[in-house]
């Protein structure tokens, strides 16, 4: 129940935008939930239960407002590594990720074959990225021009950090999405640095947005810690991807919060002034300021969400931990796979929507391969 103040008749923020209070209200869980899951995360590597995390807090607020306006069910996500709150309102749950970091059988992104970071779940249309920094660019175009083709009426999301915009995929990927006016988002979470490298030494200009215009689309900046102002442009440049506009380019400029990964210690190159700034622009403090600002949130009902939040963070952990190990029987599965051998590819791993049947589900003599019944799948990368 919302505790606005009696008689007030100013309309809010958000709802000028078209969100309702509930709408902001799962913003702050859905923002709430990812660095408790985050904080999880860490403590388990830490304890020696997880090889490696790498994660985004500081991130959350741009992934939540970025990921509103999309069609859970319809569209697709390409993350990148950070990319925890995005992916757990496209549809994974912390029990998905938590697989994924202690690399169980049952983990939706590979079944515990990639390290962790690389998330993806086939039923809920999110793609696993690859180790290779920005390669995940090409394959949300490759998505969206497939959608364009079909007229699905499909969006593609993609995410990188600012120091994958050096890498040529990701503006091979701009130029073909510009040409053909695909129907992608593409988003660049600018934390100002790329692992050390500062952005002076990362990006020439220091904007990411103002590379947009080579490529014949709009480029726009927000700050990341505004969580209302990133729904806002990531709303605009979804409205035009569903008009057959083509693309967008959004620079979230966020905080790194914590290191660039439990292999780093940001101490050793970043002055502690500025970590400490840096806190200041944490979106789970502003945006519950703006929640207790027009009276949608007080200390009991944080209180609650919080307690709500680590239930379901604890059962989560127990859940995924007490799942087994891939068999090492099964090393080799997904590297060459086989038609005729049904166990290497998954009935749950069919794409939902309007797509056709993959071909090793389908009926005998129905899309079948013409050039026989076995092949080796190209190009994945493990780091």
């Amino acid at each position: 129940m919302a505790m606005k103040a009696p008689g007030t008749a100013t309309q809010t923020r958000h709802a000028s935008l078209g969100l309702s209070d509930q709408d902001v209200l799962d913003m702050y869980y859905y923002i709430a939930l990812a660095r408790a899951l985050d904080d999880r995360m860490w403590v388990l590597q830490r304890a020696g239960k997880a090889m490696f995390v790498i994660s985004g807090p500081g991130h959350e607020g741009c992934q939540v407002g970025a990921m509103w306006p999309m069609d859970k069910q319809r569209d697709w996500l390409v993350p990148f590594y950070r990319s925890v709150a995005a992916c757990l309102v496209k549809g994974m749950t912390p029990r998905d990720l938590l697989l994924g970091l202690f690399a169980r059988a049952t983990d939706p992104s590979s079944g515990g074959r990639q390290m962790p970071g690389h998330y993806g779940h086939p039923g809920v249309k999110i793609l696993s990225t690859s180790s290779p920094v920005g390669t995940q660019y090409p394959h949300a175009v490759g998505i969206a021009y497939a959608a364009k083709l079909r007229k699905t009426g499909e969006v593609t999301m993609v995410a990188i950090g600012e120091g994958g915009t050096s890498q040529g995929d990701w503006h091979e990927a701009l130029n073909w999405a510009g040409i053909y006016k695909l129907p992608v988002i593409f988003i660049v979470e600018n934390n100002f640095y790329a692992i050390s490298v500062p952005l002076r030494k990362q990006v020439a200009g220091e904007s990411v947005a103002a590379r947009a215009a080579g490529y014949g689309m709009p480029g726009v900046t927000a700050d990341g810690a505004d969580v209302l102002e990133c729904y806002r442009v990531a709303k605009e440049a979804y409205a035009r991807a569903k008009r057959g506009e083509g693309s967008t380019l959004i620079e979230y400029r966020v905080q790194r919060l914590g290191s660039h990964s439990s292999d780093d210690q940001q101490e050793r190159y970043r002055p502690k002034e500025e970590i400490e700034a840096a806190r200041k622009s944490d979106p789970l403090i502003t945006f519950r300021a703006y929640l207790e600002s027009v009276g949608l949130m007080d200390e009991q009902r944080y209180k609650e969400l919080m307690a709500r939040i680590k239930r379901e963070i604890d059962e989560a952990t127990d859940s995924a931990d007490a799942v087994p190990l891939p068999d090492p029987a099964t090393a080799e599965r997904h590297v060459f796979a086989t038609q005729n051998d049904p166990t290497y590819y998954r009935a749950d791993d069919q794409i939902p929507g309007p797509h056709p049947l993959h071909p090793w589900l389908a009926p005998p003599g129905v899309g079948a391969n013409p050039r026989g019944p076995a092949r080796r799948s190209g190009g994945e990368a493990d780091a």
